[in-house]
């Protein structure tokens, strides 16, 4: 699993390789200038400690003869800076040393830009993606996966995504070469203190994997506790009502508290690992150098094997060498956080799109016929049937009524017809043709839905009557607006077309918001109309209003409804008795009453209003 994440991290990053390339050669150049800027460093230390005449003498005395390559590099050096007086010298060294860490820093600032453009084009691109493959899936995910959950992965797991593709992944592979340069230069000035140097290499590198693996596993049960804990937030704040009307605040704020304290012990956990890389690092490293400055101060001192320009030359990279091994400790326990939220974004786009258009797929310019179930059955999730050989016919122009008791199937099939799901067994046609063989957008183009729980957004009047409908006319809005049954109350509205109705319409009442949800079908003016229980949450005066709207929408329109009061379908055209999800009876009000079957049962024991 671990190799294919990083895999598909790396085809995430793939199409930014110019922008890379160019941060890579200027990462390369300020490593180049940085291990420079140290060895000019020590110049400098050692020229202001050393007597200007022997500083001259050594370097004539190396003029012409075999060098080893510290020797070499010193003598280039020298080369540079050195002039006539001790003055001169020291205002090119100094001049010298300025313009390299300018020109590393540039450098620098160029490898930062460039992976700040790489980093915030990801986020934006996967954030985009994901959004476009919420899209694509079916309601069964949506019914199986907890918003809060989602939430937390576009914003929280995306995020830490950034840090993972952009900083860590390119530090990755810039870190080692500084850190290469710097043990190359260690080599260079003194072979036996190098050797002692690398040890800290191997025992950091165990360390840091260690670390990295164990802050990945809690990165990921943090990242699904963060999810819980949006979820509870996006309940509560949905049914705040509710909570308020049961008086059980002191339950939820427990609840939350709990969920906080579980969140809590898993971020401290983290941090305490993560807290811990850097010291454990930094003291192994001045162990190590402190043995150093006692081996090569005694070389020094002592026996006389090593001078001291090299010495202050080797302890000045040996700890300037700390600071990437640091940094690559930051860097893979960032990106093991990453690739722990990279796997539960991988994992939402490798949902499968269970509703999607077949290569055949035609479009349906109009709808002439009848739309048609031949022997359907469908469950969810394997359970018990939801609905079983289901056959019957909706002609052109006329209202088929579906009723039965609660948990017949009733939803279901309106969910059916527009693909919401898909069949287990059977076909839906429509004028003859698999709705599985239609573009999903030609089959839902011709479909007008209406439910009892009516949707609306935190946005005008206007917004919610013509949302998803591009080309409108003020006199098309009034025109469904009265239709509906809308009109006046909406003039009488603080600013009419354009008053906020708030999250989910609640600045309206129940009938006002189904009005408007009524208005958006006869603006959309589809062929045909499904009304999923569109007045069962109603009062008498509201669903009367209510009532008289959905009469003009169905007018020369085919329609499927669902009801739960008898009432609204006794007019139908068809009416289909359902249980249990089959057909148990069909005809019309008169002759199904006549039949004493269960349409009579129900008749009897609901109220009609």
């Amino acid at each position: 699993m671990s190799r294919n994440i990083y895999a598909r991290l790396g085809r995430l990053v793939l199409p930014y390789w110019p922008i890379l390339l160019v941060s890579t050669i200027a990462s390369l150049f300020y490593v180049v200038f940085n291990s420079l800027s140290i060895w000019l460093t020590a110049s400098l230390i050692n020229n202001i400690l050393t007597d200007f005449d022997q500083l001259i003498e050594k370097h004539s005395a190396l003029s012409g003869q075999i060098l080893t390559l510290n020797d070499q590099l010193k003598y280039w050096t020298n080369e540079i800076i050195l002039r006539e007086t001790p003055r001169e010298t020291l205002k090119v060294l100094c001049i010298t040393i300025l313009i390299v860490f300018v020109v590393k820093n540039i450098f620098l600032y160029i490898k930062n830009i460039c992976l700040s453009y790489v980093q915030f084009n990801l986020i934006t691109s996967i954030r985009n993606k994901l959004y476009h493959h919420f899209h694509s899936l079916s309601l069964s995910f949506f019914d199986k996966t907890r918003t809060g959950e989602l939430s937390s992965i576009i914003v929280t797991d995306v995020s830490n995504m950034r840090v993972a593709l952009g900083t860590s992944f390119h530090k990755v592979f810039v870190e080692p070469i500084n850190i290469l340069m710097f043990i190359t230069l260690l080599f260079v000035i003194n072979t036996k203190l190098a050797l002692y140097a690398t040890v800290i290499i191997p025992i950091t590198g165990v360390i840091i994997f260690w670390i990295g693996r164990s802050i990945r596993r809690k990165s990921r049960r943090t990242a699904k506790q963060i999810a819980g804990i949006m979820g509870i937030l996006n309940e509560i704040l949905n049914s705040v009502r509710v909570v308020k009307a049961f008086g059980t605040e002191d339950y939820e704020r427990k609840r939350f508290k709990k969920e906080q304290e579980q969140y809590y012990k898993l971020i401290f956990q983290r941090a305490r690992l993560r807290l811990t890389a850097s010291p454990i690092t930094e003291t192994i490293g001045a162990i190590i150098g402190v043995l150093l400055l006692w081996i090569g101060g005694m070389d020094v001192l002592v026996t006389g094997t090593m001078n001291s320009e090299d010495f202050i030359r080797f302890i000045l990279i040996l700890f300037s060498v700390l600071g990437p091994i640091r940094l690559l400790s930051n860097v893979s326990i960032n990106l093991q956080k990453g690739v722990a939220s990279a796997e539960r974004v991988f994992e939402i786009f490798d949902t499968h799109v269970e509703i999607e258009d077949s290569p055949d797929a035609v479009d349906i310019p109009l709808f002439s016929n009848e739309i048609g179930f031949h022997k359907v059955c469908f469950n969810y999730d394997a359970d018990a049937p939801v609905i079983q050989d289901v056959s019957f016919s909706i002609p052109r122009g006329k209202v088929v009524a579906i009723v039965g008791p609660s948990g017949a199937g009733k939803s279901t099939i309106a969910d059916l017809i527009p693909r919401f799901y898909d069949v287990d067994s059977g076909s839906i046609s429509i004028d003859g043709i698999d709705i599985r063989h239609v573009k999903l957008i030609s089959l839902r183009s011709k479909m007008g839905i209406v439910t009892q729980e009516t949707i609306l957004f935190d946005e005008t009047i206007e917004f919610n009557i013509a949302y998803g409908i591009e080309h409108y006319t003020q006199e098309k809005l009034n025109a469904a607006t009265q239709a509906a049954n809308a009109y006046d109350f909406i003039l009488e509205q603080p600013q009419g077309f354009q008053t906020i109705i708030g999250e989910k319409g609640i600045k309206l009442s129940g009938g006002q918001r189904q009005r408007i949800a009524i208005a958006r079908a006869i603006l959309r003016n589809p062929p045909i109309l499904i009304l999923d229980e569109a007045t069962s949450s109603l009062d008498t005066e509201s669903e009367r209003k209510v009532q008289l709207a959905l009469e003009n929408l169905m007018r020369d329109r085919t329609t499927l409804v669902i009801a739960h009061r008898l009432s609204t379908i006794q007019r139908a055209d068809i009416i289909i008795v359902l249980d249990k999800g089959c057909i148990m009876e069909t005809g019309n009000h008169l002759s199904l009453l006549n039949k004493g079957g269960l349409y009579q049962k129900l008749y009897e024991n609901m109220s009609v209003k």
